[in-house]
């Protein structure tokens, strides 16, 4: 259904029964904390993994070959014994590239400080879009929305933005919760929920999602059939990345795109054409000079 670009409209426009979005894996890991009950952590990896993946978190249709393929790692570092854990957060999610097996990244984030939740075995996982009712939940479900927006972004131009706004509006109603990662200055530099969504959605940085678009529908899935004019298209939305450095080189979600398309736009261009390779490199050396990932792309193929 996704295959041809004329049909994302008519995507959203038909998506209209209860099907669920999201193919998401929880992995719980709590090997740093000793002498706990293995079945509440059971109970809790698949709490969480129903949260993600049985609730409805848009309004168009998904077939299961269409969820979105992603994963969320808690690693929790401390429980108070009773329903007070603390942990960090990781955030992947994938997208197949069109007439291929091929899944590249969309998102792989790390949260660098650590959040703290309630739960314990038995409790309901609420959640409600105008109002902050629990950490754990509001924490998923930004998350959630962060990763269909970037999907939606890379079908459609700018098609992810009634998710990022989701996502932007339980950040603000978030901001009363003593976890830090929701505030500006809440926590170490700016990697955190906070400057991600606030990022996202600045104008400064609509670029980058643009980028999303042009580097995955225009370019990563039409090089199936036609190699040299996908490489082209690629090619050509990497200056939407300088657009964003020249403009903003502090842009965090500039930093984010790198992290989690580096190492595949140096495969792409490893067996481009010289003067390509060489066009392609300075651009990305431009934007992060210290990028070991880039070498690749000025290495000859074996």
């Amino acid at each position: 259904m996704k295959n041809v670009l004329i049909l994302f409209s008519f995507l959203l426009a038909s998506r209209l029964s209860p099907a669920q979005e999201l193919n998401c894996l929880i992995s719980i890991n709590r090997t740093q904390i000793q002498g706990t009950n293995e079945d509440l952590y059971r109970k809790m990896q698949q709490d969480l993994y129903e949260f993600m993946n049985n609730r409805k978190w848009t309004n168009h249709i998904f077939s299961n070959n269409e969820r979105i393929e992603c994963q969320i790692q808690i690693n929790l570092s401390e429980f108070n014994g009773i329903d007070k854990f603390k942990g960090e957060i990781s955030v992947q999610s994938t997208r197949t590239i069109f007439n291929t097996n091929y899944k590249s990244t969309l998102l792989n984030y790390k949260e660098e400080s650590a959040f703290e939740f309630y739960y314990s075995e038995g409790q309901s996982l609420e959640f409600s879009e105008t109002t902050h009712l629990s950490n754990i939940t509001s924490v998923l479900a930004f998350y959630a929305y962060i990763i269909i927006g970037l999907d939606y972004d890379s079908y459609g131009l700018l098609g992810g933005t009634e998710y990022f706004q989701k996502a932007k509006l339980i950040m603000n109603n978030a901001q009363g919760d003593p976890d830090p990662n929701w505030r500006a200055f809440g926590s170490t530099g700016q990697n955190n929920r906070y400057y991600l969504i606030e990022h996202i959605t600045s104008n400064d940085n609509t670029p980058l999602r643009r980028f999303y678009y042009k580097y995955h529908r225009q370019g990563l899935d039409l090089m199936s059939e036609k190699i040299e004019q996908g490489r082209l298209e690629i090619a050509n939305a990497l200056k939407l990345m300088l657009e964003v450095y020249k403009r903003r080189p502090d842009s965090y979600f500039l930093k984010v795109v790198i992290i989690s398309k580096d190492d595949e736009i140096a495969n792409v261009f490893s067996e481009a054409p010289p003067q390509q390779k060489t066009q392609v490199y300075n651009i990305l050396k431009e934007i992060d000079p210290t990028n070991q990932a880039f070498e690749k792309i000025l290495q000859n193929p074996e």
